[in-house]
């Protein structure tokens, strides 16, 4: 294929619409259930996706007794006849979200031995979930989420730290339920796919402790509110580990994945004439220097041939970290703050198109789900009057790439696999 800008943006935009696609629980999810039970069933679940898993679960059970609750983020809400739905604020947790998890766990500490209960879960469950454990309150769970939001910690050392300020995760909710059946039907939006990890994994047994969630804070210097610091020190109730009888041997079922996503992107390209290869589904870092690797890699490519020739395109997953250093810092999230990092170290070289974006179509708290780099990004950033180190630095990619034109704005796609990267060199 012919690779003007034009064609090139194209390009990319059918690739991350690929990646969502194949993480659409409408389509996907039907074949992870298990047999139809013949006694009750009750559906919880969490999440971004979670409006849209509990419709396909009505839609492919149309005559199974359904009930039950699942909370999404607010506006992304879909249609259900059977079961609820709540939403809740998402990333910064609000009351909302509390009363769902309470009402969740009062649900599934009813279910009774012949019960099945389907918990439903997606990027974006801890903050929709946030239950203070016993003496602390949702305030004090507000002020650490925003701490952990600006302290560059991963997501798998965020939520060690959530599972031990939490009522309702870490395995808490299957073991309100025992001794009921539960069944996990998961996207994943974490490096790893780890379940302990995906919205703090209320429904398995967590193997971390108290002790590790302290050293976290003191890794990164969080600064949190007194009965926080005081619940980690008394290390009262851990939660339920490895071998819990209450839990069991999870059940748990991945219907969609970073790399699922990745390889559905890949198999887009091929179909464009593009060669592409996988840079791995889990990486993480701080989102500037992974952008800067990033751009080593197709630099190389164009130049060298390695680790592909082009025309190719080198497609990445994963969730980058963002530190914030600016006293005001601007607006952006860390897809946007990779994005920037990588134009920059790119430096105006030709022949090489970056789309990076949110596979759930919001990039932080923003309305874009990412953002596109052309070759000439940066000059016409000058042209505009536009800093791109400075902005940078100020932690407002937002700004760039809004001013620019280049916003990769979708909506709420419904489902959520993390980050998506793809460099397109010519």
């Amino acid at each position: 294929m012919a690779l003007d800008d034009a064609t090139a943006r194209r390009a990319l935009r059918r690739l991350f619409d690929a990646a969502v696609a194949s993480a659409d629980p409408r389509v996907v999810l039907a074949r992870h259930l298990p047999e139809k039970p013949s006694g009750r069933v009750l559906v919880l679940g969490a999440g971004k996706s979670a409006a849209v898993m509990a419709a396909a679960v009505e839609a492919a059970w149309p005559d199974v007794p359904l009930s039950g609750l699942v909370v999404t983020r607010y506006g992304h809400g879909y249609p259900t006849q059977r079961i609820e739905v709540a939403e809740s604020s998402h990333p910064v947790p609000d009351e909302a979200g509390a009363v769902a998890a309470r009402r969740m766990l009062d649900l599934a500490a009813a279910a009774g031995p012949g019960d099945l209960v389907l918990f439903l879960v997606s990027g974006g469950g801890s903050s929709l979930t946030t239950l203070p454990a016993p003496g602390l309150a949702l305030a004090d769970l507000i002020a650490v989420n925003k701490a952990l939001l600006a302290s560059g910690a991963t997501i798998h050392e965020m939520n060690c730290i959530r599972r031990h300020l939490s009522a309702f995760s870490g395995g808490r909710l299957a073991a309100a339920a025992h001794p009921a059946r539960v069944v996990t039907l998961a996207i994943s939006d974490v490096p790893g796919d780890d379940p302990t990890v995906i919205a703090s994994g209320p429904t398995v047994p967590d193997p971390s402790t108290f002790e590790q969630a302290r050293t976290l804070v003191a890794h990164y210097r969080m600064a949190l509110p007194g009965a926080v610091t005081a619940h980690l020190a008394d290390a009262a109730e851990e939660s339920p580990k490895p071998g819990d009888p209450r839990l069991g041997t999870p059940d748990y079922r991945f219907i969609a994945t970073p790399l699922t996503a990745l390889e559905a992107a890949a198999e887009a390209a091929r179909g464009l004439g593009l060669a592409p290869i996988i840079l791995g589904d889990a990486l993480e870092g701080e989102a500037r220097e992974v952008g800067t690797v990033l751009a080593g890699i197709a630099l190389s490519a164009r130049q060298h041939g390695h680790p592909l020739p082009a025309p190719c395109v080198l497609l990445s997953g994963g969730e980058t970290t963002v530190t914030i250093r600016a006293e005001k810092p601007g607006r952006g999230g860390r897809n946007g703050e990779c994005l920037l990092g990588c134009t920059l170290a790119l430096a105006d070289a030709p022949g090489v198109w970056t789309l990076m974006g949110d596979t759930d179509g919001i990039d932080g708290s923003e309305e874009n789900a990412g953002a596109i780099a052309a070759p000439d990004t940066l000059a016409r950033a000058r042209a505009a009057g536009l800093d791109a180190r400075a902005l940078l630095a100020g932690h407002d990619s937002h700004r760039l790439f809004s001013t620019l034109g280049d916003l990769v704005t979708t909506g709420p796609t419904l489902t959520n696999v993390n980050d998506f990267r793809a460099i397109l060199v010519a």
